[in-house]
């Protein structure tokens, strides 16, 4: 079975041994001469690896942003699709049927009232809310419950509590 390398942190530690043991002075020839004979660390780095790595970096990129603007042609044709049918005929420059922008207008009017009216009972409704005959059960349900916890909690000697 092959013998494992050295991590990059116990090369660094072999490194030190090398200098603490020796209490020298070292020029960078005589460490790379010195390191492998003594502590068996050796370095080495392949260019090509630092280029296959930027390579496959700028391929995902590439990718990234082709995907980003599929997507932005598809929502502007989404857009496009979308006011189609909201559009003035007279603001497209085609024929102009005024009694189809007549009833567009008025069906607006009538949305835009009819979303008001609705807003208002809403806010109606939460005022009598509170008067509200299943919330009422509800909350009486919800006491009773959280009395007969309180006895259940407290003992038999407060049973008396109960209403």
């Amino acid at each position: 079975m092959s013998k494992r390398g050295l991590s990059a942190e116990e090369k660094k530690v072999k490194m030190l041994e090398i200098f603490h043991e020796s209490a020298d002075f070292f020029t960078m020839k005589e460490l790379e001469r010195l390191g492998p004979k003594l502590k068996g660390v050796n370095y080495w780095s392949f260019p090509s690896a630092a280029g296959a790595l930027k390579q496959a970096a700028l391929t995902k990129a590439q990718k990234e942003v082709e995907m980003v603007e599929t997507k932005i042609q598809e929502s502007h044709a989404s857009i496009d699709d979308a006011e189609k049918g909201r559009e003035d005929t007279a603001d497209k420059g085609g024929a102009v049927d005024i009694d189809e922008q007549a009833e567009r207008r008025k069906l607006l009017s009538i949305r835009e009232d009819l979303t008001t009216q609705s807003a208002a009972l809403k806010k109606e409704l939460e005022a009598f809310g509170a008067a509200d005959p299943a919330k009422y059960e509800r909350k009486k349900a919800a006491v009773q419950i959280c009395k007969d916890a309180a006895v259940r909690w407290t003992g038999e000697e407060w049973d008396d509590l109960r209403v």
